[in-house]
């Protein structure tokens, strides 16, 4: 290894500081396996200076949804490759600080078990080993990833649980309450590209770690010795339990859950579509959905589990060609509509038929939108609400999901919680209310309450008397929660109540469509853009950065001919939510314009990529009005949308 050639590299400014001393800290540490320093002397003796910088200009971090990076580098090393497997999987995953490997996985299980014990010891005064549940994607090197994590936490002194395959994220966020487990992971990369994979990290309360959790781990995970490594990674899974069937039981009574009426798919039963994309959403969505009598029809190729995902360019339900096989399916025996799941089963796309008879596709601002005035007309009807509403009843969203949503809850007389981009903030919301439940009762009753063992009418009533009920809640993403019986998004669970929902539209001798029109014609037609522009590597890291400071010091005073009327920066200014309850500083901007308009702005946690997220609306008069106002919101969306490409493209190279 010729250290010497990395260190004249460095000085001749080939390498980034940090690429060097990252490169210094691991060579230096003994830990790395011959074939990783062979990967690393590969690349060396080529020269190829800016695939070292990509992998270790920096430690991956915790972002919105945990650890992910690639695990294929863009340049795969001879020794990496090794011997493929059959569904192209390398013999090893890509060298280096910031990609998601042995070793950052062996850190990261460190890390949350050392945060983990500490946790139960100081803060809980508990003596007892910590118990973590993990599950997996279909990805590559997710299994490997998922077994090495609970080899090195048992290892440890923990306790871990694994699943007998793939299981959703879901699931996952469930079974951390289910087993009462002190901690969860999944392994997955959602929809990313098929060289990525992730390392997402949960805790008791089944959601995904917020704070101060989060900075605990992390500080965890960064002070492990890497020196220390070494001795994890030969997996023993002698000590790892894997679950019995009664886990996924569990999983899909809960989600049982989610109908307000199982009487009407019996009634009117959508005939549906589904495909989940080779991912998770194959082990039990079809399965309950055709238990609740849905008629489903699979798309068969797209149901094997291939980390490739060969059939489509991307596994994004988010996406009209990943979905396009589905449509092409629906369109030959008729469904009523299509319904996709990603690659970890938390999003779900849907197409669905148009006025004139052919499907498309909608966005995941209308299907939430859609399921969330549905729902809160079903609690209603059901006397679940009170008819007149209630602010002890909640609709929880993102800041970057339509407005639409929060007019809807108010119209219904529902409290509306906004929070910061990631169902993370959401499970957290859950959970205080949760919380606010138990310390009331107890204070109030004198009564220690089991919260998992209520019914959920006892859950129900208890929540809108002590503390708040949870209607519905989401995310543009494409993710959506309409039960506290999870805490992250569910595509199993939103298939369920999607279907549902067109029974009854069916029943009533209405067309999706036809609901869609019926809600723009009540609050007004919104329309919502995204922009995303992607910088790979340690360049594009600098750019994204330089917009986000750009944004902060030099905010725009009009953009697109319009004039800015506010400028909110959550990195800056103190917010509060609905409760009073102050949100998290985040590089987060809102920029509000004259007109009605909005956009919002901030970096991926996750992905290489800054966005931007547009929002429109325009007042209708009727049914008929609906064509003039969706022509005049997107003329001045797609003006607006050009005019900020442009202002970001600019800011990223001052």
């Amino acid at each position: 290894m010729s250290i010497e050639a990395i260190r004249k590299a460095g000085a001749e400014g080939k390498l980034l500081p940090s690429t060097l001393s990252n490169l210094d800290a691991w060579l230096g540490a003994g830990f790395l396996p011959k074939w990783a320093l062979a990967s690393i002397d590969e690349l060396v003796n080529s020269g190829n200076w800016a695939e070292l910088d990509n992998r270790f200009f920096r430690t991956i971090a915790f972002g919105t949804g945990g650890m992910r990076d690639r695990t294929i580098a863009a340049s795969p090393t001879k020794a990496e490759l090794g011997t493929l497997s059959e569904l192209g999987t390398p013999e090893h995953a890509a060298v280096g600080s910031t990609m998601l490997n042995d070793f950052n996985i062996i850190r990261a299980a460190i890390g949350l078990y050392r945060y983990s014990a500490a946790y139960l010891k100081d803060k809980m005064g508990r003596e007892e080993q910590p118990r973590l549940v993990i599950a997996h994607d279909v990805r590559h090197f997710s299994k490997h990833f998922a077994e090495l994590a609970a080899a090195t936490f048992v290892k440890l002194g923990g306790s871990a649980f694994i699943f007998d395959g793939p299981r959703s994220t879901p699931q996952l966020s469930f079974s951390v309450r289910y087993l009462k487990a002190t901690c969860g992971v999944v392994i997955t990369a959602s929809h990313n590209p098929p060289a990525y994979n992730g390392f997402k990290a949960y805790f008791e309360d089944g959601g995904q770690v917020v704070s101060p959790a989060a900075e605990g781990i992390i500080d965890e995970v960064n002070a492990v010795d890497l020196s220390s490594l070494a001795k994890f990674m030969q997996k023993d899974m002698s000590r790892v339990v894997t679950l019995p069937p009664a886990a996924d039981e569990a999983y899909m009574e809960a989600l049982r859950e989610n109908f307000t009426d199982t009487d009407l798919i019996a009634r009117a039963a959508p005939k549906v579509v589904f495909t989940a994309i080779h991912g998770t959403g194959a082990v039990g969505t079809p399965a309950v959905l055709r238990a609740a009598g849905v008629e489903v029809i699979t798309v068969d190729e797209q149901m094997v589990m291939d980390p490739r995902f060969p059939t489509v360019k991307s596994p994004n339900p988010e996406e009209g060609e990943a979905l396009s096989m589905g449509v092409a399916l629906a369109e030959k025996v008729g469904a009523d509509c299509v319904l996709a799941t990603d690659p970890d089963a938390d999003r779900m796309g849907v197409a669905i038929r148009g006025h004139d008879g052919k499907l498309k596709l909608i966005t995941g601002n209308t299907i939430g939108s859609m399921m969330a005035e549905y729902r809160i007309r079903a609690l209603k009807a059901k006397g679940w609400l009170p008819e007149e509403g209630t602010p002890s009843a909640c609709l929880i969203k993102t800041f970057v999901t339509t407005p639409l949503q929060a007019d809807i809850a108010r119209a219904h007389g529902l409290k509306v919680i906004d929070t910061l981009t990631g169902f993370k903030f959401i499970g957290d919301k859950l959970n205080q209310y949760e919380q606010t439940l138990a310390s009331e009762l107890l204070e109030e009753d004198g009564l220690v309450l089991d919260y998992d063992k209520c019914s959920p009418d006892t859950r129900r009533d208890l929540l809108l008397k002590y503390s708040t009920f949870y209607v519905f809640g989401g995310e543009e993403s494409y993710g959506y929660l309409a039960t506290d019986r999870v805490r992250d998004k569910d595509a199993n669970a939103a298939a369920l109540v999607f279907c549902e929902m067109a029974a009854a539209l069916k029943a009533e001798g209405r067309s999706l469509q036809d609901f869609i029109d019926e809600i723009y014609s009540t609050y007004g037609y919104y329309k919502e853009e995204l922009l995303n522009i992607y910088y790979e590597g340690a360049s594009g890291s600098q750019k994204i950065a330089n917009i986000l400071k750009s944004y902060r010091a030099n905010p725009p005073t009009e953009i697109g001919g319009k004039k800015v009327l506010e400028f909110k920066d959550f990195g800056v200014k103190t917010f509060k939510d609905a409760d009073g309850v102050e949100i998290p500083k985040q590089d987060f901007y809102f920029v509000e314009l004259e007109g009605g308009y909005c956009y919002a702005v901030r970096g991926s946690g996750t992905e290489p990529k800054i966005k931007f997220y547009f929002f429109g609306k325009e007042a209708v008069e009727s049914k008929a009005d609906l064509d003039r106002a969706a022509k005049a919101v997107s003329g001045v969306m797609a003006g607006l949308k050009a005019a900020v490409d442009k202002d970001a493209r600019a800011r990223a190279e001052a």
